[in-house]
């Protein structure tokens, strides 16, 4: 049996360490006050004026955050779903050991 081989990419070592660490909350800071938002969230709004602030991003160059965009997107394909759970609880398990 022959195996679809993958796309071969470079994928730098820590870019996988950047995704292992990356934050669940951003704090953001706006008229001198600091609170926090998701991180893949493309604006907020200050508790303290009201004011909508773009906290994320929508350049021409890829960041962190466009991986995991790309990452939910497949996660939407049909069966992606069980594959992520089953493939967490691998992971889970292999840290318990």
């Amino acid at each position: 049996m022959e195996l679809k081989k993958l796309p071969d990419i470079d994928v730098p070592w820590e870019l996988v360490e950047a995704l292992k660490c990356f934050p669940v909350k951003r704090q953001v800071e706006h008229c001198g006050v600091s609170f926090l938002v998701g991180p893949f969230d493309f604006y907020a709004q200050c508790p303290q004026c009201g004011t909508r602030i773009k906290v994320r991003s929508s350049s021409a160059l890829m960041e962190i955050e466009d991986v995991f965009d790309a990452v939910f997107e497949w996660m939407l394909k049909p069966g992606a779903a069980d594959l992520v759970r089953q493939r967490q609880q691998e992971i889970k398990a292999d840290k318990d050991e």
